[in-house]
């Protein structure tokens, strides 16, 4: 098995440098002079070296988080950040470059490269070596890299810059070229789902990091670390790096409702993700919010809706996020359309993803069709820091849309100041949920909306950080559910005052 393995390693290998080879043709008809200018003219301009010398990986260009990202790095030769960059962020990739161009322009010559176990360590090395062994651009402009000692795991350049591969918890004491200690460390994959089950390992590789891992560096010569992972768990590496980090780059795959790098990842490809993977792993892998085990709703209670002439009321509220308070990278605009009969309240038909102020006007209208010849309230919540937004923008969207539908949705807004969400969702929807007395429309069950505001309810807990807005929503629709019957029920009884100025 091992010797299959191995043939299997270097057959992999074969084919990466023959694709190193074919994209990184060199110019053969200039001078000296005029290769000498153009070294320098690209070592100036950073994402123009880049995109030069490593046209295989540089395939779309960069993002403005990207650009920024290497002038910290490439500007601060002490420096420690965290990249929470989502997958699909090229965070690896990036950070292999800049250290590339450290060690070529002689900025670094020491480097550790450390992830969750050795292995894994070595594998995410091995493009380095790659490229310094096999990239003519490289080897045309600043000469052949491979030295006598080249191996997978540790290496050094003809230049003298070395290379390691450390797995959390091997010693990396002693870790020298030369006389010079380590003066970059790139942590990266560090965190693995599994370990994030153990808080003792989670904090034994900590102490690690912070203990052993950076004390190899000299307290005279400046250290750049760069972590690489997402927060895939509450309590975790890079959660605990962030604490001593210079800087905390969190970048997901969408940026405020669109894709954070449109050049490479479209709309159309990450929603297709998005529907074909489940909320919680796509919210942890794609957004940094890890995924939790819900501590109020295990399971949700599915059942049939009554007939909607038979309701004793039915409202439609909504959530436009995001207020000021959300994370807007995050936060997903919600219509729900909720009944009551008997005490029972239904959760109908429910809208709820990423997008447009217009898309969400349209649902309103979409829900309209399903509720004609029905008695129906429509809310939108409207607190103090969304009161603003909803003058300025719905208010106009809901006229504007409304001209061309040929009707205007009766919108109200809902001023209720309200509470932070898990509070308001644990104190009105568990008690109702653990009576049965919340119950989610079975012919809805495989809608893609309906899905992902189940997929809310089940995160829900007092540490979780994702969007909840769904529930949020819901909660805010009950209410006002409560509210309508409590004033229905309420008897007044008057009489005169008698006169009592005297």
């Amino acid at each position: 098995m091992a010797k299959l393995a191995d043939k299997q390693a270097i057959n992999e290998w074969d084919i990466y440098r023959e694709s190193l080879l074919k994209a990184t043709s060199t110019e053969i008809n200039e001078s000296p002079a005029e290769k000498r200018k153009r070294i320098e003219r690209l070592e100036s301009n950073f994402e123009k070296w880049a995109a030069y010398y490593f046209p295989n990986y540089c395939t779309a260009a960069p993002a403005l988080f990207h650009i920024r990202a290497a002038e910290r790095v490439l500007k601060n030769s002490e420096w420690f950040e965290v990249r929470a960059w989502a997958r699909e962020l090229a965070k690896s990739i990036r950070t292999m470059i800049e250290t590339l161009f450290q060690a070529l322009t002689g900025q670094k010559c020491n480097i550790i490269l450390v992830s969750n176990s050795e292995d894994n360590a070595i594998r995410l090395l091995e493009p380095y070596r790659a490229n310094l062994d096999t990239n003519q651009r490289i080897i045309n402009d600043y000469g052949v890299q491979r030295s006598t000692k080249w191996k997978d795991g540790e290496f050094k350049t003809r230049k003298g810059v070395s290379f390691r591969a450390v797995g959390a918890g091997q010693s990396p004491r002693g870790t020298r070229n030369d006389a010079a200690r380590p003066d970059k460390i790139i942590i990266d994959d560090i965190d693995t789902d599994q370990d994030c089950r153990n808080p003792e390992i989670i904090k034994q590789r900590v102490d690690w990091i912070f203990g052993a891992l950076i004390p190899t560096r000299a307290v005279n010569i400046a250290l750049s670390i760069v972590v690489c992972g997402n927060i895939i768990a509450e309590y975790c590496c890079v959660t605990e790096m962030m604490k001593k980090a210079d800087k905390i780059d969190i970048v997901n795959i969408r940026t405020n409702g669109v894709s954070s790098w449109a050049a490479k990842n479209s709309e159309a490809h990450i929603s297709r993700i998005e529907r074909t993977i489940s909320y919680a792993a796509f919210q942890t892998e794609y957004f940094n919010n890890p995924q939790t085990e819900g501590r109020v709703f295990k399971k949700i209670q599915f059942g049939k809706v009554p007939r909607l002439l038979d309701m004793e009321q039915l409202i439609v509220y909504s959530d436009p996020a995001p207020s000021n308070s959300d994370v807007k990278n995050n936060s997903y605009k919600v219509v729900a359309l909720l009944g009551r009969k008997n005490g029972i309240t239904y959760v109908i038909k429910a809208f709820c993803e990423q997008c447009t102020n217009a898309r969400f006007v349209n649902w309103f209208y979409d829900i309209h069709d399903i509720v004609k010849g029905c008695q129906v309230q429509y809310y939108i919540e409207n607190n103090s820091l969304q009161n603003p937004f909803y003058e300025q923008v719905f208010i106009p969207l809901f006229k504007d849309i409304g001209r061309s539908k040929g009707y205007i949705i009766p919108i109200r807004p809902d001023p209720r100041k309200k509470p932070d969400k898990f509070t308001r969702i644990e104190g009105t929807l568990e008690p109702a949920h653990r009576l049965g007395l919340l119950i989610f429309n079975e012919k809805e069950k495989e809608s893609q909306h309906m899905q992902t505001v189940v997929d809310q309810f089940l995160v829900v807990s007092p540490t979780y950080r994702g969007a909840i807005d769904a529930p949020d929503c819901i909660e805010g629709g009950y209410k006002i559910l409560d509210e309508n019957v409590a004033r229905r029920q309420s008897t007044y009884r008057s009489q005169t005052r008698s006169n009592r100025r005297y």
